[in-house]
């Protein structure tokens, strides 16, 4: 179990788990179209060495991602607005979860989601693939529904 965790229900736990799959599908299919090259970005964040302080998160959140993707898509409308508000709306119950941690820890995941949105919104699209974000990752992008915990 992830030490920073240990203050968490099961079902908050899960959300903590679930939430870089979120936000890969968020912005990924937010355009209604989630390409190979978006979730190849996604898995490399976060299989990407970061803080010592991340490494269990991160290693627990990469452990099959791709699987975890395609069962958690599964569960929310086909139609990529319906599907961008559930899941605005499950992220934003992350605010009640990161209060219950470390301040520092819950801001990293944070900061670390953000990043998360940014590398897949870039990661597909334009001028040979690269560097575009649509105006529907656009929306999405600044994960506005999730408070800075730092700042709360």
């Amino acid at each position: 179990m992830i030490r920073e965790f240990e203050k968490l229900t099961d079902s908050e736990i899960d959300l903590m788990l679930k939430a870089p799959v979120l936000v890969c599908i968020l912005i990924a299919g937010a355009d209604g179209n989630i390409d190979k090259k978006e979730i190849k970005e996604a898995i490399t964040l976060t299989q990407k060495k970061t803080s010592d302080t991340l490494a269990a998160y991160l290693h627990e959140v990469s452990q099959d991602f791709e699987d975890k993707l395609k069962v958690v898509i599964q569960s929310y409308p086909h139609m990529p607005a319906e599907r961008g508000a559930a899941i605005m709306k499950e992220l934003g119950q992350l605010d009640a979860v990161f209060v219950k941690m470390d301040r520092n820890f819950a801001a990293q995941i944070y900061q670390m989601l953000k990043q998360l949105a940014a590398k897949i919104a870039s990661s597909s699209g334009g001028i040979w693939g690269m560097n575009t974000v649509t105006d529907e990752e656009a929306k999405y992008l600044e994960l506005s529904v999730i408070q800075d915990p730092m700042k709360v």
